[in-house]
């Protein structure tokens, strides 16, 4: 059984980051290993939430497992609050990577052109140095845009994209992936480069016009566990759009409204569906 490293904080209740990540990726046959970076009461979206930072726990608990010789097949990392648990993930890099370890990255710092609250542009290029050591990286266009210096477009076209990704590899991952891309009306989903084959990799699925908050964290997750049992980009790319839209269709039709995040766990049996025996 692989073994993934997840690198989020974790939200009590509201569904996203941790809370998203290690049920998910589990259910999909793959052991997951949780290192989290600040334990909240509710994710940011409800008002008066509490928040208490771990990063001063990253280093001690690494440690340990270094000690007890644990090694991971992928660190999978996502919302990171700091330029400073930027610079420990680096080093959790070093000392748990190898050639044979996946190093995935989604940069979760912003959308709709704009970085969230908590972000400036400086952090949005620190981010950048991280990515710059992954295999994977996994922005949308608005967090593309921050790190390479690339102008943010509501509407574009395939060139723009190629340009985008392009330029994301030379930051210095293997492959870049680029979310919530539409390249025509009524269609979304995700498009890569792998700068070692020189080729693209492209998805468009129906568009689901509706926005769910930690639908980010589903995709990836789902990349993240379709990878580690086998599957190509490519599929991975398709079951995670794919699946993800579905989590959005599936919570339009809950009658209790969870507003606060997808009804990700209805849709895990059909993921399973989706994988190798």
């Amino acid at each position: 059984m692989k073994r993934v490293l997840t690198i989020q904080d974790i939200s009590c209740f509201g569904k996203c980051s941790l809370t998203v990540a290690l049920p998910i990726i589990s259910a999909m046959g793959v052991e997951t290993v949780i290192l989290p970076t600040a334990v909240l009461s509710t994710h940011t979206l409800f008002e008066g939430f509490t928040c208490k930072d771990l990063s001063d726990q990253l280093e001690p608990i690494t440690r340990h497992w270094k000690e007890q010789n644990i090694t991971f097949d992928a660190i999978y990392t996502g919302y990171l609050g700091t330029k400073e648990e930027i610079d420990q993930v680096k080093e959790i890099f070093k000392e748990f990577g190898n050639e044979n370890t996946l190093l995935f990255v989604d940069p979760a710092m912003g959308d709709n052109g704009k970085l969230y609250p908590a972000f400036d542009e400086s952090y949005a290029r620190y981010n950048a140095t991280l990515c710059a050591l992954a295999d994977v990286i996994v922005p949308n266009i608005t967090e593309a845009c921050y790190m390479t210096g690339a102008d943010y477009k509501e509407e574009y076209d395939e060139a723009y994209i190629k340009d985008l990704l392009n330029r994301l590899v030379d930051l210095g991952s293997k492959t870049a992936v680029l979310t919530g891309v539409s390249l025509s009306k009524g269609k979304t989903g995700a498009m890569g480069y792998n700068k070692e084959t020189g080729a693209y990799t492209l998805y468009q699925n129906d568009l689901v016009d509706a926005k769910y908050h930690g639908t980010g964290d589903v995709f990836s997750s789902i990349v993240v566990g379709a990878l580690m049992r086998g599957l190509d980009l490519q599929e991975s790319l398709k079951l995670a759009a794919d699946m993800t839209a579905e989590t959005i269709r599936v919570t339009e039709k809950n009658p209790d409204n969870p507003w606060y995040g997808v009804d990700f766990e209805a849709v895990i049996p059909e993921i399973l569906k989706n994988l190798p025996a």
